[in-house]
């Protein structure tokens, strides 16, 4: 029995994901805020989301929580626990978009909104779920994967706080994983590109631009990436496969940062 916990689980990649590591046989706890932030732009996913996703599987559990909160997400922990007995695997893909402007006239709560759910998050995530990790038995093959993107490697265009916040998911992916050195558990950063989810809708809105489908000239595919191929990846990651995967990125770009 393998257990996972996915934060921004109602939507987009980490939605995918849930159903991709449930397809797997994969028992997983899928955690999502529920609720529109009053410092997010645009409107975030919600409660009947979160659920339609957990009644689809009898082996998904949904939590509403807070990745802001850390509280919550030991709270989210603990269900697995409960629930499952073990956790074998995480996944911080909440995050969120802002931006539009040059950095200095980036608001505050813009930036904010983006290191306290996008960053924050994921530390309270790893806080949160790597004790549990080191109480399985050795040899532990714990996985702990972060969602960073294409804006962690290369400045985009009026996002630079975004681009600030994605740089710092790697740095904190690389400093765990050298912190878990010896244990078994591996930390690992997944940068996607652009990919058909309602933050990239978000991201296009921001732009002003007709719809998605612009962002697709900037990947060598020359299309927009489906976030089942990002789950793919993500599920690869949390597999014994990839137990030689540590501290570092794995690109999901389609050629974005070529």
């Amino acid at each position: 029995m393998t257990v996972a916990i996915v934060t921004g689980a109602a939507r987009g990649i980490g939605h995918a994901t849930v159903e991709k590591l449930a397809k797997d046989g994969w028992d997983v706890v899928a955690v999502d805020l529920c609720a529109d932030d009053p410092h997010v732009g645009y409107p975030l996913a919600t409660r009947a989301e979160l659920f339609a996703l957990a009644d689809a599987w009898p082996n998904v559990r949904g939590v509403i929580a807070d990745v802001r909160d850390a509280d919550a997400l030991t709270g989210a922990v603990h269900v697995a626990l409960d629930e499952f007995g073990r956790i074998d695997a995480a996944i911080a893909a909440a995050a969120i978009i802002a931006g539009g402007q040059p950095l200095w006239e980036t608001e505050d709560k813009d930036w904010d909104a983006l290191f306290d759910i996008g960053v924050r998050g994921v530390a309270n995530l790893a806080r949160a779920v790597i004790p549990a990790m080191l109480t399985s038995e050795e040899p532990r093959h714990g996985r702990f994967v972060a969602l960073a993107s294409a804006a962690g490697h290369r400045g985009l265009w009026r996002l630079a706080a975004y681009n600030a916040a994605k740089h710092a998911v790697v740095g904190l992916v690389r400093g765990l994983a050298t912190d878990l050195r010896g244990t078994g558990i591996t930390a690992v950063a997944v940068s996607p590109g652009s990919t058909d989810t309602p933050m990239l809708a978000a991201s296009a809105d921001l732009y002003g631009l007709e719809g998605i489908g612009e962002f697709a000239q900037h990947q060598l595919i020359d299309r927009i990436l489906h976030p089942a191929e990002i789950a793919e990846v993500i599920a690869f990651l949390c597999s014994p496969s990839a137990s030689s995967i540590t501290g570092t990125v794995v690109h999901t770009d389609g050629g974005f940062t070529a």
